[in-house]
């Protein structure tokens, strides 16, 4: 329930404004003036002030100077009369949201505190998930607060400051990479290289001099020295990702490297020394690779020192929000796009979806939307077909929103407009209202043209 709070030194107006609020479903509390007020929003800490432009005292343009900053910071709507609307749009420069004309209309208050109480909240959820992206259980390039992420990064942090062997089990798309850069640019090795090796690309017979690289002339193709991964790493790590894909006699080589810090380029017998810390990934068993002899047990266990294994997003659905707002925030930079809204059922939608192929298959997801998208809000439309078809998730997705009768009469205020061509009168007939009650609820709404192309 939201808090409001009415400033004005007219009891008649506090009462009638308080009566309204209250009707309305809202918590809402009085003041007498600007210094009475102050006391009651430092100790309510309200969604909402609306304040007397003047007033003796304290005035409610030097009440805005006195608000608290930030998430905590009220949104303010400012009550003026007809002649002094100068002074009510000079006070919204000054970080009011917006003002109200005396004398007041019922249905104006409602609409413009309803308003402001949206805005507000939107503005504390964005708060809240940047929060949460940059909370204490986040490292850099890793997102996720919930229980299995938690403990992922708990484990990532311990192993950060020493330079053990890491193996990191999951799914395509998880983010291993990421753990894997995430510990090592928050190490003491972070001013040294990140060789990344994608040991399910290379055939056996390229892997060996990609490794440890090669003179030339050591065989076909060879035209000239190559510098393996392992020296371009010396000081830093090297990322071995999907090393359960690698031959047996190239897992006997590395295990030489793992155990010594020693290798030989192909075609050379001098021996080189590095320094180098490993962390390979896979998103095979490698426990049962083990038992059919696909993979060397003593390079299993030299590679799990310490094990972490990274969930799908399907067992981590909580994250999905924190997920959605990063990526928002990227192709908003990359785009040059305004996009701040995910509808309540499209982001319904995103929470049940399953995804195979985890947060890459989300990103894709979001980027998709986005090229869709020519508003500021993100809709079920704008979403892949495979969500399209399910109509049916759709209405469930409306019926458990928070809104759902609101978002779902503001749907169809946009398709019967869109349909009329935003002709105010055919599309009042068509909902069997006046025209004037349907102005009413697309103001309520927010609703604008730009909307209306969305759809």
């Amino acid at each position: 329930m939201a808090v409001i709070i009415v400033i004005d030194d007219e009891q008649r107006q506090r009462d009638i404004l308080k009566t309204i609020l209250e009707d309305e479903g809202y918590e809402a509390h009085t003041a007498s003036s600007a210094e009475e007020g102050l006391e009651l929003i430092n100790a309510l800490h309200p969604d909402v002030v609306i304040t007397d432009l003047k007033m003796g005292g304290i005035s409610g343009v030097q009440l805005l100077d006195s608000l608290p900053e930030g998430s905590a910071r009220p949104a303010v709507i400012i009550m003026t009369a007809y002649g002094t609307i100068a002074s009510a749009v000079e006070a919204m420069k000054k970080g009011a949201l917006d003002y109200l004309t005396k004398p007041l209309e019922k249905d104006v208050i409602v609409f413009t505190v309803r308003k402001a109480v949206e805005r507000v909240n939107l503005f504390r959820e964005n708060v809240r998930l940047k929060d949460a992206l940059f909370g204490k259980f986040r490292m850099e390039g890793i997102i996720g607060g919930s229980k299995k992420m938690k403990e992922v990064i708990d484990v990532a942090k311990k192993v950060t400051p020493t330079s053990v062997t890491i193996l990191i089990y999951g799914e395509s798309g998880t983010g291993k990479e990421l753990i894997a850069r995430a510990i090592h640019y928050n190490s003491s090795r972070k001013e040294k290289p990140f060789i990344k090796v994608d040991c399910a690309s290379l055939v056996d017979s390229l892997l060996e001099s990609e490794l440890f690289g090669h003179v030339k002339g050591a065989f076909t193709g060879a035209i000239s020295d190559k510098v393996g991964r392992f020296e371009l790493a010396d000081g830093g790590t090297i990322f071995l990702d999907e090393i359960g894909n690698i031959s047996l006699t190239s897992q006997a080589k590395l295990l030489r490297v793992l155990q010594d810090g020693e290798f030989e380029r192909v075609g050379e017998s001098k021996t080189k020394k590095v320094d180098v810390r490993v962390i390979a990934a896979t998103n095979i068993d490698i426990k049962k690779a083990v038992r059919e002899k696909k993979f060397r047990e003593d390079l299993y266990y030299r590679l799990k020192v310490v094990s972490i294994h990274l969930p799908p997003l399907r067992e981590r659905k909580e994250d999905i929000p924190l997920l959605v707002r990063h990526f928002v925030d990227r192709f908003n930079k990359s785009m040059g796009k305004e996009v701040i809204n995910i509808f309540p059922g499209a982001m319904e939608m995103l929470m049940r979806y399953n995804y195979l192929g985890n947060i890459r298959e989300l990103e894709n997801i979001i980027e998709h939307a986005f090229i869709r998208c020519n508003g500021n809000t993100i809709f079920p439309h704008h979403l892949p077909e495979d969500f399209l078809h399910d109509e049916k998730g759709f209405i469930e997705s409306i019926l458990k929103s928070k809104r759902p009768f609101e978002d779902l009469e503001r749907r169809l205020i946009l398709k019967v407009l869109d349909e009329t061509n935003w002709a105010y009168q055919e599309a009042a007939s068509r909902f069997g209202i006046s025209r004037a009650t349907l102005w009413r609820k697309i103001k309520r709404h927010g609703i604008k043209k730009e909307d209306v192309a969305d759809m």
